[in-house]
C-alpha cells in the first residue's frame, strides 16, 4: 500500500531530505546525473535497513549475534519500504530518461543510414539472359508405336461380324 508524504515525513524525520527529491514534481526536473546519484543513495539506505531487519530477525530466533537491536522491527520494515518505494520511483524515472536517450540515438542512426542510402548511386542491373528467338522444342523421348490404319478397320469389322454371328 502506498505511503503518504506526511507519513513518510513522520517515519523518517530528518532523513526525509534524502527522499524528498524522489517525489514527482521535483523528480521530473532533475537531470539524469542527479537522478542516478539519488538512486545510489536510496539503494544504499534501503540495503542498510534491509540488513538491520535481517540481523534483528536472526537475533530474535537465536541464530545471529545478540547485539543492541536498532529499534523495532516493524518501524525498520516500514522505513525500508519507504526507501524501496522511493527507489522504485527513481528507477522508473531513470528508465524513462534512458528510453528517451535510446530513442534519440536510434533515430540519429536511422537518419545516418538513410543519408548513406540516398548518397549511394542507384543500381541499374543488367538485362540478364534474353529470349532471342524464343524457346526451343525438345524432342519427345517416348517411343512411338504407329498402328496401320487398315489394321484398326480390320479389327473393328471382325468384332462386328462376331457379334452378328452370335445374334443370329
Amino acid at each position: 500500500m502506498a505511503t503518504s508524504i506526511a507519513a513518510e515525513r513522520r517515519l523518517l524525520g530528518d532523513d526525509f531530505k534524502t527522499i524528498e527529491p524522489s517525489h514527482y514534481p521535483a523528480l521530473g526536473d532533475l537531470p539524469a546525473e542527479d537522478v542516478l546519484a539519488l538512486a545510489r543513495t536510496l539503494r544504499e539506505q534501503r540495503n542498510r535497513l534491509r540488513g538491520m531487519v535481517h540481523t534483528n530477525r536472526r537475533a530474535r530466533r537465536g541464530k545471529g549475534e545478540v547485539r543492541a537491536t536498532s529499534g523495532n522491527d516493524e518501524a525498520l520494515g516500514r522505513r525500508k519500504q519507504v526507501y524501496a518505494a522511493a527507489l522504485k520511483r527513481v528507477n522508473h524515472r531513470l528508465d524513462a530518461l534512458h528510453g528517451q536517450a535510446r530513442r534519440a540515438w536510434h533515430a540519429a542512426a536511422l537518419r545516418d543510414v538513410l543519408e548513406r542510402k540516398r548518397a549511394m548511386a542507384a543500381p541499374h542491373p543488367t538485362g540478364g539472359d534474353t529470349a532471342h528467338a524464343g524457346m526451343h522444342a525438345k524432342p519427345s523421348r517416348k517411343r512411338t508405336v504407329r498402328t496401320d490404319p487398315r489394321e484398326i478397320g480390320r479389327v473393328s469389322q471382325f468384332v462386328k461380324n462376331a457379334q452378328a454371328k452370335r445374334d443370329r
